[in-house]
């Protein structure tokens, strides 16, 4: 039975793409095991999948002054010992790694033993825990074109993102029950994340009259974010968070209002959804969801509304201006060569798992 190694963690982003692997690697007959931090939210998440997990000590890595860069250092040593001491143990034929900074010492520990790293990049430019990691990869997968400019040749492969293949199977009338809406009116999903976004919260409530002239809109709006004096409004409806609800709501959805994190946007992608993207500000990030929006506009997936220029107008406007042009931004996206990704990184796993032929006695 051929084995495989899964990491990545720190946030949610980098552990569902993993998740969304899982049923076509049990299909294939991998035995998987999963190796994350000690109490990660990756712990959490897999927990559920009844797969062995396998913590390890992590430390951050840091480009700014923290008293924790003198500490940290300390702690990823132990966790590449305490990697390559699972890793002799479980002897996997391949790592797969979507990143963070806990997958730094098994990246480097599977190195050690020869063990070929398939690694995966959400962002359009490479961030610190990658950039450690690529040298001892044996491919590097991506989610932009421009993305390659930045990896090496011979290792870098235009993949997408991974996602979930129950969010392709939502049904719209179990979101037109679970929702209450009518089907009277276009629905606009709003999303900021599981932690939601203040900014476009506030945008969005600050247009809401003007918007339910027109669209129904359905507000996902993070954890303690919830407007209870909105609540009953006619067209209107707003949860903290949804998890099982949320492929209904996409499948009910004509547009969709987004942050740009990376995995977010290539959910969108792959449901073939127009989305008015409003990256997280250069100030509040490494500029990461700024050029990520704009390499999906020049795709023709998405329009971008960058937060500093957004205004009552300019939102409506924009708003209007994506559902004129919905069915051209659908059109991009299903000619696009990343909605494959699962087949695509399954392939990759494969040739990886046959070059490896079990390097560890």
């Amino acid at each position: 039975m051929k084995r495989i190694l899964l990491t990545g963690g720190g946030t949610a982003g980098h552990v569902t793409p993993n998740i969304a692997l899982l049923p076509r690697l049990k299909e294939l007959g991998y035995e998987i095991s999963y190796m994350g931090s000690y109490d990660g939210i990756e712990k959490k998440l897999i927990e559920e999948f009844q797969i062995p997990y396998y913590g390890i000590s992590s430390g951050k890595l840091r480009r700014y002054f923290d008293p924790k860069n003198f500490t940290d250092p300390f702690k990823v040593l132990k966790g590449y010992g305490e990697a390559r001491r699972i890793i002799k143990k479980l002897k996997p034929d391949v790592l797969f790694s979507k990143g963070g900074f806990v997958s730094v010492p098994v990246v480097l520990a599977a190195r050690h033993f020869k063990i070929p790293a398939v690694i995966h990049e959400s962002d359009l430019t490479p961030g610190l825990a990658n950039k450690l990691c690529i040298p001892s990869a044996w491919k590097v997968c991506c989610n932009f074109p421009e993305t390659l400019q930045y990896l090496p040749k011979d290792k870098a492969v235009l993949t997408g993102s991974p996602i979930r293949q129950e969010l392709l199977k939502g049904d719209p009338l179990k979101a037109l029950r679970f929702t209450g809406l009518s089907p009277d009116k276009p629905v606009i999903l709003v999303m900021g994340g599981s932690l939601g976004a203040t900014a476009v919260n506030e945008a969005v409530r600050g247009i809401l009259p003007q918007l339910l002239k027109d669209y129904h809109v359905i507000h996902l709006c993070g954890k303690g974010k919830v407007d209870p004096s909105m609540n009953g409004l006619l067209g209107y409806v707003q949860y903290e968070y949804i998890k099982g609800e949320l492929k209904d709501l996409f499948a009910l959805s004509d547009i969709v209002i987004s942050r740009a994190g990376a995995n977010a946007i290539c959910e969108l992608l792959a449901l073939r959804k127009p989305s008015l993207l409003i990256p997280l500000p250069a100030a509040a990030s490494r500029g990461d969801q700024i050029l990520n929006a704009r390499s999906f506009e020049k795709q023709g997936f998405s329009m971008v509304l960058e937060e500093e220029q957004l205004t009552p107008a300019s939102f409506l406007e924009a708003v209007h201006a994506l559902y004129e042009k919905r069915q051209e931004m659908a059109s991009a996206m299903a000619a696009s060569p990343q909605t494959d990704s699962i087949e695509t990184i399954i392939g990759l796993i494969e040739e990886a798992a046959a070059a490896s032929e079990g390097r560890l006695p």
